[in-house]
């Protein structure tokens, strides 16, 4: 099909043979229309988001990690010792995890598509029939009503009071009128009136899909666990291959030399136990326990509405220091509300009774009132207008005798009542104040002080109305339909007769959760399209402390430095462009902060993509949900101090299943090169050092990774890990090799050893165990007094005997396991309290108190 595509016309050349004037009247033909489907110029959106599954499943699988283990469970199932393949259950299980999660999401991004799929309305043939929006081609003719959203881009041939709402392409709430050669853009929608479009550009050629496409170009998210993960791998893969070299020669010179062991095929043991030793340096199950955490959290996030688009997303809220907010969808729910009027006297101003329009009584039957009640019940009322429907409900009994509808062109509706209605007879304008204050207005009305009043209340963050009033027998427009014409001019003598304040609907969540931000040392910036002064009165409604106006960002430098100094100064900021919004994040993340970004519209998207986290609203444009890290499903603000709850605690608890895997890392390899250095045989079997792993690390970390945890996050995680595995891993060292030392003296054999040195090095691990679970609770100690009896059924259990091909030593190797626990554990308890003074933990850090357990 591509190929076909190129060998016929280009779109200009259709498009050039296809005459305006008869596309106006008569739409394309069905030929036409088959033409350009034949040619894939139809108007079909891309249905896939963020990463294919091949990606997923690359990310998941090829890592250095999964490459090592995997070598090993090849070793193991060529020799055929297949019990002793437990050490890659863990490497599988966070594997198919980590598919399950991200591929869940993945599938609950696809079913959002980038527009809703209405039909929409188009002339061909001379008829005007309903189709689906992928069903549009290029220069198709597309009718468009108040509602409806724009499915394509698209020039203007027609228009009657065409408003448009640009909010999602430039974030400016204010409607944009549309005349015939005015370009409409797709993912916008329609406020008010009708037009007719010719379609100039469908699917990935349209404006929103250009946007969206270039947003969802995946970016790896900057998660600390997941960099630490990445490090420990790096290193590690740096240094196993000496260190297996070292391990592998070791085992054989055990073994009676290389020529010995190949002649007697003990090779085959030396092969397991370096496997052994080998496996025990990879911390896959540290991997397992992070991906288990996050799964986790993901799952219980989902319960309240929020949808984890990424694993580590829920981990980046709790690093978060910066947030920047987007006003129209974020603060506010993109809504107009009313708030409240005042009369006007005969001069056209405010009555002394009523100055602040806020406490107007609006219950009342005044003819006004009236007049509001039928504007804000006009099938036809704008969303400014609609919004006088609740506090206005006396509706006039006399029907209307000409309307004239609101257009963002003129500024101003109208509605005209006959002499029959009594003291509603007239013509009502509603409008904006400096357009009703023109030469129309009636000679006694103070015109520049109610404007001056206007522009007061204005400075507040309010839009302000006047309803005006002339008189049926003013001067019309000649040759026009009815009283107030084609509403293209004014009607003479207009009267001022109450003045309307608006504003925009504060999400009620919004005050709340920003004073949680505050007291969690979290800035907030607020950025926006709309003008300054809007975007810092509801910034103030919020609860926020805003200096002035806030800035205009239309008026700021390009220069990076300058950008960067205004954000360290300033917290509100409108006028901004998309790609102002951008680059305002990556000026706050040169500047060192850890940034979220949330937003609605596909203004946000490249903001959003570019910021450490993107947090969609759940009512938002698909295409920014789709680039966004984490979506608020149902749009509710405060969710979000539920996910920072769990983000802390996944670090927290993840640093201190940390501080266990590592130090088992660090023993093992440190026990590898001893023992491949001394020509000792490795005194376990992997399946034995699954069962250590198991009892030491695995089980209890299933645990403490889920436990509650209000710890605020502390930079330097791998540091602290690394600190704290070092001393606790010379005690285990010093004790394991104590009692293999002695085994040797003794002439045990290699069972006994084996089994004397699990022994020992569960027993001390544990101690590990319990150091990092403090401060102990009831429920802490019944885990470690668990782990303990475990050990003892592994020990005496016969079914348990056999299956580690343990063996029970002499009661002297008995004694000096129980003496080098007693010891190693003592030393694990002097580096611990070290490690407590090397990290200077803060104590107002709620770590240690009790409602971490």
């Amino acid at each position: 099909m591509a190929a076909e595509k190129t060998d016929v016309r280009d779109p200009a050349e259709l498009r050039s043979a296809v005459d305006p004037a008869v596309l106006e009247e008569q739409g394309l033909s069905s030929m036409q229309v088959a033409e350009r489907q034949r040619l894939q110029l139809s108007n079909v959106q891309p249905h896939t988001t963020s990463r294919s599954i091949a990606e997923i499943l690359r990310t998941h699988l090829m890592t250095l990690f999964n490459l090592i283990i995997g070598v090993c469970a090849l070793v193991i199932i060529i020799l055929g010792r297949w019990l002793d393949l437990l050490f890659a259950i863990a490497a599988v299980a966070n594997v198919i995890i980590g598919l399950v999660q991200e591929y869940s999401a993945k599938r609950k991004l696809d079913a959002i598509a980038l527009l809703h799929q209405d039909s929409v309305r188009v002339l061909r043939d001379r008829l005007l029939v309903e189709i689906h929006r992928e069903q549009i081609v290029l220069d198709d003719v597309v009718e468009l009503r108040r509602g409806d959203q724009v499915p394509a881009d698209g020039v203007v041939i027609s228009s009657s009071g065409l408003d448009v709402d640009e909010s999602m392409l430039t974030g400016e709430s204010d409607a944009v009128p549309k005349r015939r050669d005015d370009i409409v853009l797709s993912g916008t929608a329609v406020l008010a009136g009708t037009c007719r479009f010719v379609v100039t550009a469908v699917g990935d050629d349209a404006h929103a899909v250009k946007l969206a496409t270039e947003a969802k170009r995946y970016q790896k998210i900057n998660s600390e666990l997941r960099r630490a993960l990445e490090q420990v791998a790096f290193w590690l893969s740096m240094v196993l291959l000496p260190i297996t070299a070292i391990v592998f020669n070791g085992q054989m010179q055990a073994f009676g030399g290389w020529s010995e062991a190949w002649r007697t095929g003990e090779w085959r043991e030396a092969m397991v136990t370096a496997v052994s030793s080998v496996t025990a340096m990879i911390p896959q199950g540290l991997a397992l326990m992070t991906t288990i955490a996050f799964a986790v959290a993901a799952l219980r996030l989902a319960q309240d509405k929020v949808l984890i688009q990424e694993q580590p997303a829920v981990e980046i809220l709790a690093r978060v220091d910066v947030v920047c907010l987007d006003k129209t969808g974020t603060l506010t729910d993109g809504s107009i509300v009313f708030h409240g009027a005042a009369p006007l006297d005969a001069r056209g101003l405010p009555t002394v009774a009523q100055q602040d329009p806020s406490s107007t009584a609006l219950e009342g039957t005044a003819p006004w009132q009236q007049v509001l009640a039928w504007y804000g019940a006009d099938q036809y009322a704008n969303p400014t207008a609609a919004a006088l429907k609740m506090p206005f409900s006396a509706l006039p009994r006399h029907h209307a005798a000409f309307q004239v509808q609101f257009s963002s062109a003129r500024r101003w509706s109208a509605v005209t009542f006959a002499d029959d209605a009594g003291e509603l007879a007239g013509h009502w304008v509603l409008g904006a104040p400096d357009i009703l204050l023109s030469p129309h207005v009636a000679a006694s009305v103070r015109a520049e002080q109610l404007l001056s009043h206007t522009e007061a209340v204005a400075a507040g963050g309010l839009r302000t109305m006047i309803l005006a009033r002339a008189p049926l027998d003013g001067p019309i427009l000649d040759g026009a339909t009815g009283p107030l014409g084609r509403g293209e001019r004014l009607p003479d003598g207009l009267v001022p007769v109450a003045l309307l304040t608006f504003k925009e609907s504060v999400r009620a969540d919004a005050r709340a959760t920003l004073e949680f931000f505050g007291e969690q040392n979290v800035a907030l910036k607020v950025i926006s399209g709309d003008s300054p002064r809007t975007v810092s009165a509801v910034a103030r409604e919020v609860g926020m402390r805003v200096d002035g106006d806030g800035v205009d960002a239309s008026r700021l430098p390009e220069d990076p430095e300058a950008m960067r100094s205004a954000l360290a100064t300033h917290s509100v900021f409108g006028r901004v462009s998309p790609e102002q919004k951008r680059t305002m994040v990556e000026a706050l993340q040169a500047n060192g902060h850890v940034v979220a970004m949330t937003g609605d519209g596909i203004n946000d998207a490249l903001a959003m993509k570019k910021a450490d986290l993107g947090i969609a609203m759940g009512n938002g444009a698909p295409a920014t949900k789709a680039v966004s890290r984490m979506v608020l499903l149902d749009g509710r603000f405060d969710r979000l101090p539920k996910v920072l709850a769990e983000g802390r605690k996944v670090i927290a608890n993840t640093e201190r299943v940390a501080h266990l895997f590592l130090t088992k890392t660090a023993y093992a390899i440190i026990l590898g090169l001893f023992f491949g250095l001394m020509f000792w045989q490795f005194p376990f079997l992997p399946r034995q050092f699954s069962t250590v792993d198991f009892l030491m690390i695995g089980c209890p970390a299933f645990f403490l990774a889920l436990l509650p945890n209000a710890r605020r996050y502390r930079p330097g995680f791998l540091r602290r890990s690394v600190l704290f595995s070092i001393p606790a891993s010379v005690g285990i060292c010093l004790a394991v090799v104590a009692v293999s030392a002695a085994g040797r003296h003794l002439h045990e054999p290699a069972a006994g050893v084996q089994t004397a040195s699990t022994l020992c090095l569960t027993a001390v691990g544990l101690w590990v165990l319990t150091v990092a679970l403090r401060p102990l609770t009831a429920a802490r100690t019944i885990l470690i007094a668990s782990m303990y009896a475990l050990l003892a059924a592994a020990l005496l259990v016969p079914i348990s005997q056999q299956y580690h091909l343990f063996a029970m030593p002499s009661a002297e190797l008995l004694a000096v396991a129980f003496v080098a626990a007693v010891v190693g554990s003592g030393l694990i308890e002097l580096g611990h309290r070290w490690h407590e003074k090397k990290v200077d933990l803060d104590p107002l850090d709620p770590v240690h108190s009790e409602n971490t357990a």
